[in-house]
């Protein structure tokens, strides 16, 4: 297990004995009583109702933690089979306290869950199974479990950055929506969200996940291996912001702490790609097909638009080349200029031979041909 997880596992068991103490037991025992009824009368409409539309009821969340109050709700989990088992949600409020009733699909949710894609992975694992309609559906769900659990074994690396890239592109169009915003709520709700992202993006950075209610993220965040420079107090400053100015100021601060820390990670737990015969294969050809001619043509027809597009997409390219493929790294758009097309003509032209380099080290030639008699018999032959 990994060593955050057996931390967290005895902060859970704290929060249990503390619920345990600080409340009376009159109160304690009327609120369990309180949802031993609720979950049977539950049941019992699965039952009569809803027999092949849902799967599994489980509990999950702060009474399963232990971190609950006088006022928590009831987290259920209900699994459904099909689209008619939605029928059973609802919403009500029952003596001061307001309950949601939802379904949990397979297909989405669950299997979400299972991959790590969703920060909901806590509901998951810690769920208490209630009712079970086949043996089958348990055995899936167990499934689902273990997939879960066999991706948090495994050692941080690029699977779990992937998945933290994922949150920070979204932590992205969040800061994007805070310096769009022009109301000090819009701008706060937009930081807010971003802060969120980033603390999914951190879980995901130290392959581990929220195991509470958002009032203990900042406990669970606190001691993990990797975190932002500044972090905590980083998005205090965010919490107490006042003006849009300082909101817009510690949302790009967290954003770029955290930035800086995936790509020290990056590059320090994942191993790069290498260029090779193999995987070079088609990629300077593509590049002569897709961008070279209309560099050219652009700058023939000193169309400024046409040109500045095709740099961008000669960009994405050699970008994307660089990550999957190990070459070079290339900066096409430093070279851009609207009043000197000529110019970046002949740069791009340079940049085309230096990838070109990439093929002779790895001892590939270009596919080149003279005439279509030479292009058609190495075609046939399944050589090009």
């Amino acid at each position: 297990m990994h060593p955050s997880h057996v931390i967290l596992e005895w902060q859970i068991l704290a929060n249990i004995l503390k619920g345990l103490y600080t409340m009376d037991e009159h109160t304690k025992h009327k609120l369990l009583e309180k949802n031993e009824r609720l979950i049977n009368m539950v049941i019992e409409r699965v039952k009569r109702d809803f027999p092949e539309d849902i799967a599994i009821i489980a509990l999950s969340g702060s009474f399963v933690t232990g971190d609950f109050h006088e006022k928590s709700d009831l987290d259920l989990i209900i699994i459904n089979n099909t689209d008619r088992g939605w029928e059973i949600s609802s919403c009500f409020i029952l003596e001061d306290v307001g309950y949601d009733l939802y379904c949990t699909p397979w297909n989405t949710r669950i299997e979400q869950q299972a991959n790590l894609e969703s920060p909901m992975v806590s509901s998951l694992i810690h769920m208490k199974v209630l009712y079970c309609a086949k043996p089958e559906f348990l055995e899936r769900l167990k499934g689902y479990q273990q997939k879960a659990l066999d991706e948090l074994a495994k050692p941080i690396g690029q699977t779990s950055l992937a998945r933290a890239q994922a949150y920070i592109r979204m932590a992205k169009q969040y800061y994007a929506e805070a310096l769009l915003a022009e109301e000090t709520g819009a701008v706060r709700y937009a930081a807010g969200n971003l802060a969120l992202e980033l603390f999914n993006a951190i879980n995901c950075l130290n392959n581990t996940f929220f195991q509470q209610g958002i009032k203990r993220y900042l406990e669970e965040l606190r001691p993990l291996k990797y975190l932002p420079h500044h972090f905590e107090q980083t998005y205090l400053d965010l919490v107490n912001a006042r003006s849009v100015d300082e909101l817009r100021s510690m949302a790009f601060r967290l954003l770029k702490n955290t930035t800086v820390l995936y790509d020290q990670m990056q590059a320090e737990l994942v191993e790069p790609p290498v260029p090779t015969y193999d995987n070079l294969k088609g990629t300077y050809e593509e590049l002569w097909s897709n961008q070279r001619n209309k560099v050219i043509a652009s700058t023939q027809a000193k169309d400024k638009s046409y040109a500045f597009l095709t740099a961008l997409s000669a960009q994405d390219f050699l970008d994307e080349m660089l990550v999957s493929r190990g070459t070079a790294k290339f900066d096409v758009m430093k070279h851009f200029s609207a009043d000197a097309l000529e110019a970046f003509q002949e740069r791009f032209m340079g940049i085309m031979d230096e990838y070109l380099e990439e093929y002779k080290k790895a001892g590939r030639e270009v596919a080149r041909y003279e005439s279509i008699d030479e292009l058609t018999k190495s075609f046939m032959s399944g050589s090009v």
